[in-house]
């Protein structure tokens, strides 16, 4: 007997420059409400993984990191909260969901299915002018405000705010990222703003390792034979450079402590990023844009799901901020030094500007947020359909 097809309310939304599957908690089968193997079954053929062939073709997902991905969104259980925002990151070539952290670029569309699937109360949302929703990141248990616009009673999503590594303009979305450092206070998990890192097979790094919007291991490009102006070709169609920076990727979330031993990364894929960074330099980005030196604070390339991103991940910009706004750290020092609480840095598809506020107290960096504008849109919605019979 063959599975059943079934139809679940979805929403395909982008949101910055990645975009997934939304869904409303309780529209899910009653199986899939709740964390365990059928809520992981349902969205893994939705996105349409494993796919040996690695092209999702049999779902919703784009084969990259920032095209395969799901948001799971209910009426808040916090305090002065508004909705709960669950995010799992779906392997394209292996059945797996990673909930390890948040989706920054996805945070963007949040707030707009949150007011038009009801699930922020109407006393909260104007008709006109712009609505914050209180969001709760459920993965990382951190806040979130998202700043919706609105006009006549709807959301507005058109607009003239160009975000790099979107090809169409749209309406500008800010986000805040309260208190972005890790639950336990350890922005620093070592203590330290810089350790050598040692990596078999490729020597010891200076590197500076930061939880603060998703945990990120910084390293300077130069050490690893690279300037900084990379493109997606350069990293992605090398394998030896795909190998060497998921070890340093390994190595770094060991001594992160996020996991025991170099082995336990293949199940942890999400977090931690690994992130090279320079200083500025001309470069031309991934749409034939000259990228003026002059114009940018700061040079930065990262690794998500063991590729290099196109453009930004939204939370480890979060990270880039944060760490750029502490003296010390190889991301401050690449960005000129000292007193930093914004940086417009240069990526692949072009440059993003993110500003966070850090003090030191009691001998302790504390950051209170964190800050950036994307844009977010629907892009269809309806019903998806898998095959499921949990």
């Amino acid at each position: 007997m063959f599975k059943p097809q079934i139809k679940v309310p979805a929403t395909y939304m982008r949101g910055g420059t990645s975009k997934g599957v939304f869904f409303n908690l309780t529209d899910l089968p009653a199986p899939a409400q709740v964390a365990g193997e059928a809520r992981d079954s349902l969205l893994l053929r939705v996105i349409g993984s494993p796919d040996p062939y690695g092209k999702q073709t049999d779902g919703m997902g784009g084969a990259t990191s920032s095209t395969s991905k799901t948001v799971i969104l209910s009426k808040s259980e916090q305090p002065d909260h508004d909705v709960d925002y669950l995010f799992g990151q779906v392997a394209i070539d292996k059945a797996f969901v990673d909930w390890s952290g948040n989706c920054g670029n996805l945070t963007s569309a949040v707030g707009a299915f949150a007011i038009s699937n009801g699930l922020v109360d109407k006393g909260r949302v104007p008709d006109n002018g712009i609505a914050i929703v209180r969001v709760w990141q459920a993965n990382i248990k951190k806040s979130i405000l998202v700043h919706v616009p609105m006009t006549n009673g709807e959301v507005q999503e058109t607009g003239d705010f160009e975000l790099d590594g979107v090809t169409f303009p749209a309406a500008e979305v800010k986000l805040e990222f309260i208190d972005p450092a890790d639950g336990d206070g350890a922005l620093f998990p070592t203590g330290n703003v810089i350790d050598d890192l040692e990596v078999p097979g490729v020597g010891t790094l200076k590197a500076t390792m930061i939880n603060a919007g998703i945990p990120t291991i910084f390293i300077n490009a130069a050490d690893i034979g690279y300037t900084g102006t990379e493109l997606q070709g350069d990293i992605n169609s090398d394998n030896a450079a795909l190998t060497m920076l998921e070890s340093i990727r390994a190595h770094g979330a060991v001594k992160m402590g996020l996991i025991n031993n170099i082995n336990e990364a293949q199940a942890r894929q999400h977090t931690p990023k690994v992130a090279f960074v320079a200083a500025p330099h001309d470069y031309i980005s991934s749409s034939g844009k000259h990228i003026n030196a002059s114009d940018i604070s700061i040079l930065v390339r990262a690794m998500s799901m063991g590729k290099l991103h196109h453009a930004m991940m939204g939370t480890a910009a979060v990270a880039i901020g944060t760490a750029a706004a502490i003296k010390g750290t190889l991301v401050n020092v690449a960005a000129g030094g000292g007193a930093i609480n914004e940086v417009n840095f240069g990526h692949p598809s072009g440059t993003l500007k993110v500003g966070a506020e850090a003090i030191l107290t009691d001998g302790q960096w504390q950051v209170s947020k964190a800050s950036m504008s994307r844009s977010a849109r629907v892009l269809m919605e309806g019903w998806v359909r898998a095959p499921f019979d949990f």
